[in-house]
């Protein structure tokens, strides 16, 4: 058994989980997600906490290693439609900076031109003194897709450390050349 898998997902106050044949839709303050359940997987629902475990009559050989993962996807989604993912990025340059207008996210990251975004519906993106984007959203992958998405406009560089990068990420700098040195 997966030690992971095995471990029952406590349902938040105020969050409704339903089972409908294969597909389990999870509905909370922050949001609705939904997840196809792989076969071999069986769900028990109980009062506060949801249960995952194997069928053992399943012939897919990928059910254990399904087990652990399947768990961690509902608990996710549990934990983002209660409180919700937050990723933080920074932007770094002279110039540079963010704005906000509707679903659209425009950067000034050096370019001859703005770089346009389209913000995926379920994501609000926050732009705090034009330079600190703020992601957040209940679907934990969406949010990290449309964080490294937006880092991926212009990543960080090691010289003068300019680019978006993440609130918490150290860059590693490296050392410029050497004028004149003999």
């Amino acid at each position: 058994m997966s030690r992971v898998g095995k471990q029952p997902i406590k349902i938040a106050q105020g969050v409704k989980v339903n089972l409908a044949k294969d597909v389990l839709k999870i509905e909370g303050p922050k949001g609705k997600l939904s997840h196809q359940i792989p076969d071999g997987i069986v769900l028990k629902i109980e009062k506060d906490h949801v249960l995952v475990t194997r069928d053992e009559k399943s012939e897919n050989p990928n059910v254990p290693s399904l087990h652990g993962v399947t768990r961690t996807l509902i608990h996710n989604m549990v934990h983002g439609v209660a409180t919700g993912f937050v990723k933080e990025l920074d932007i770094v340059g002279v110039g540079f900076r963010a704005a906000v207008t509707g679903s659209t996210l425009t950067l000034n990251l050096g370019f001859s031109h703005p770089v346009t975004y389209k913000v995926p519906e379920g994501i609000t993106v926050k732009v705090d003194k034009n330079t600190h984007l703020i992601v957040s959203g209940a679907d934990k992958v969406l949010v990290g897709m449309v964080a490294a998405k937006i880092r991926s406009f212009r990543p960080p560089e090691p010289y003068q450390g300019k680019g978006v990068k993440y609130t918490e990420e150290r860059i590693i700098r490296k050392q410029g050349k050497a004028a004149g040195a003999k």
